[in-house]
């Protein structure tokens, strides 16, 4: 019973299982705020006036602790994984909306007029133009709202067995096992880590248009600054 992979039969689910519970309920979440955050970042371009209270709106959310949540939402949904999904799909607006925002005004004035001359519609526009443009500030956002969803999903303890990894701390606490509390937190961290290496690489293939960063511009841009200063030489 001391292994770090043996979970307590109490849990009704193996390591596996846990992960995939874990999983679910960190990036489903994300996605349907994704899904949120597009249409009311579309409000906030067109009608300026409604970003401020739209902000306003998710950080207030993002402040409600999520027991207070909890208590709100098991009438509705009882004890379940819906309950635990609802408060971080909200959480995940004050990261989501902004990034959203932020990415479409970044886009260049004149690759938008140039697109209303082609007589692209604002929707169209926001959907096929500016959106793709945006696409490295919103899958900054992206990351930030997944690791922040992943280490969420332990709160889920509070309300019984919907807590995925996070409920084995509780059982640590519960069988004097401190290894399952070292098995949560390093597996939440790898899980973590490798899903924004996903979006790191999803980035890089949404967008093969952005320049190269960190070491590999580094290592260019020396040969780029010899090549310039061969080329008086040449010319003389």
């Amino acid at each position: 019973m001391n292994g770090f992979f043996d979970i307590p039969s109490d849990l009704q689910s193996s390591y596996l299982g846990l992960i995939s519970t874990h999983m679910q309920e960190a990036l489903i979440p994300v996605l349907v705020g994704l899904l949120l955050a597009l249409p009311i970042g579309l409000l906030c371009l067109r009608f300026n006036w409604i970003y401020p209270p739209v902000l306003w709106l998710t950080t207030v959310l993002y402040a409600i602790p999520s027991i207070a949540f909890f208590v709100v939402l098991i009438d509705y949904t009882g004890l379940s994984k819906t309950t635990v999904m609802i408060p971080l799909c909200l959480y995940s607006l004050v990261i989501l909306v902004p990034a959203v925002v932020d990415g479409v005004r970044s886009v260049p004035e004149e690759t938008n007029a140039a697109a209303a001359a082609m007589g692209i519609g604002p929707v169209r526009r926001y959907l096929q133009v500016q959106l793709p443009i945006a696409v490295p500030a919103i899958m900054a956002g992206l990351r930030v709202a997944t690791a922040s969803s992943i280490s969420l999903v332990s709160v889920g303890s509070l309300i019984g067995n919907e807590g995925a990894l996070g409920n084995l701390l509780t059982t640590a606490m519960l069988y004097h096992r401190p290894v399952l509390a070292v098995n949560s937190v390093v597996t939440t961290a790898v899980l973590a880590v490798l899903v924004d290496a996903v979006l790191v690489l999803l980035r890089r293939v949404l967008t093969p248009w952005q320049p190269p960063s960190g070491r590999k511009a580094a290592r260019r841009s020396p040969s780029k600054t010899a090549g310039a200063a061969r080329t008086p030489e040449s010319v003389s």
